[in-house]
């Protein structure tokens, strides 16, 4: 079921809208049969990480939520009349930030771009499910 979507208004703030999901959004969490997040974004929020990481990982097990990335990397031309955030990661340095939170709030990492999928949590499990298969196939 799909409760609600989250927008920063052109920013990352993404502590703002996290907490407007859980404290607004999910009061009458016994209403719903799924507690789960999905964060489709294209950069790194404005917060530090670690203060991220430790408020989704206290809000998720008070409301037996997950919390799931999806980061799309865009190859951008950087320009003067871009408007540059108020804390810059490269699409690596995002990764790693959006899989310290991910794993905090017990959900799934996705990290894909115009030029495919460069990390996916169910696709790895799926690989490593197929690759047991296969090896107990062949004993």
């Amino acid at each position: 079921r799909w409760v609600l979507s989250l927008q920063c208004k052109g920013s990352r703030n993404f502590m703002s809208a996290l907490r407007r999901a859980v404290e607004v959004d999910f009061k009458d969490k016994d209403k719903h049969k799924s507690q789960g997040l999905y964060l489709l974004t294209t950069g790194i929020p404005d917060q530090e990480t670690h203060t991220i990481s430790a408020y989704v990982a206290g809000v998720c097990r008070g409301f037996d939520l997950q919390l799931h990335v999806c980061l799309f990397s865009v190859m951008e031309d950087v320009d003067s009349n871009v408007i540059i955030p108020a804390r810059y990661a490269n699409p690596a340095e995002t990764a790693i930030a959006f899989k310290e939170i991910v794993q905090a709030a017990n959900g799934r990492f996705h990290w894909f771009g115009e030029a495919g999928i460069f990390e996916s949590d169910d696709i790895t499990v799926i690989v490593s499910e197929m690759e047991k298969a296969n090896n107990y196939s062949q004993k």
